[in-house]
């Protein structure tokens, strides 16, 4: 099959795009090289996939669920480009394997805006801000104690890209940096350590740990009971790399200072939720990684993955 067979027969669909990353499509997409339907209904749902993806082999798939049954009802699927890393959140990739389906992801994209994301959380646990700000709107003067970061301890947990730039976002702010990592790594001003150590030593623990069997869960209650009495949490990888009713008691406790986090177990997180009465939380709607820069990062490299999958029809 000739390049040009190949992107004819090649069909791709974004399934779920939003109003931004659609724009984003329209302009690096070039029409000539594969056909690419943009559904820009962000609010599909699994049930709708096998109409939107009738006659498509790809499909671009930014945060619906891909149900293997669902999978199953899609019989020209081949693969599917999950715009992001945690793709474990909303499909079975070796599930979808046996079905004869590749999943692929995209990798280091956003590292420098969810560094970003992260530091500024870290920032608005230490000084109050998101608490002061609802008060002053309910008419109520609170003025709060602040943590100084300077010259305090922060502790990455896992240490990909992101946690990198965490890294030198914190060295240039006066910070000391810890870091635990499952496989050995070395970082100029970064002091591995043992988890329990750095648990144990960092006034700011952030996480950034991809989500799958082996991390699910992984800063448990006992871990929790192992942290710095005041600590900060700072979470903008996934929700369920903690366990949430033991955070939320060492927040109630004030075993921890404050959380910031922009990732839940359950998202959108509920209207109610708990997290959303305590006073000593921040919150994000997992919104870390979206900025211009990173949108287009994402979907150039969304774009890269068809055109490799189209080259290799």
């Amino acid at each position: 099959m000739t390049m040009q067979e190949s992107s004819q027969a090649a069909k791709a669909c974004f399934v779920d795009a939003n109003a931004t990353l659609s724009k984003v499509f329209a302009q690096l997409h070039r029409p000539a090289e594969f056909a690419l339907a943009v559904n820009g209904q962000p609010d599909v749902t699994s049930a709708d996939l096998p109409r939107l993806l009738a006659g498509q082999s790809i499909a671009i798939v930014d945060h619906t669920a891909v149900p293997t049954d669902i999978a199953r009802q899609c019989p020209d699927l081949k693969h599917i480009v999950f715009l992001g890393t945690g793709a474990r959140s909303y499909m079975n990739p070796e599930a979808l394997a046996e079905l004869g389906i590749e999943v692929h992801i995209i990798k280091g994209y956003g590292d420098t805006a969810v560094a970003e994301c992260a530091f500024s959380l870290m920032w608005a646990a230490a000084k109050g801000f998101s608490r002061m700000d609802r008060e002053m709107r309910a008419g109520n003067w609170l003025r709060t104690d602040a943590i100084q970061l300077s010259g305090k301890t922060l502790g990455l947990v896992g240490f990909g890209g992101i946690a990198d730039e965490m890294a030198r976002l914190a060295l240039g702010a006066g910070m000391r940096v810890l870091a635990w990592n499952r496989t050995p790594k070395t970082r100029a001003g970064v002091e591995f350590v043992a988890i329990e150590e750095l648990l144990a030593r960092s006034d700011v623990v952030s996480l950034h740990l991809l989500l799958n069997d082996e991390t699910k869960g992984f800063l448990s209650g006992e871990r929790i009971a192992g942290m710095k009495d005041g600590a900060i949490l700072i979470n903008t990888a996934r929700g369920a790399l903690v366990d949430e009713d033991a955070m939320v008691a060492a927040l109630q406790s004030g075993k921890l200072f404050h959380a910031g986090l922009d990732v839940f177990t359950v998202e959108p997180l509920p209207a109610g939720h708990v997290l959303t009465t305590l006073p000593n939380v921040t919150l994000s709607a997992h919104s870390a990684f979206r900025t211009p820069e990173a949108n287009a990062n994402l979907v150039g490299a969304a774009l890269d993955h068809c055109r490799r999958i189209v080259g290799q029809a």
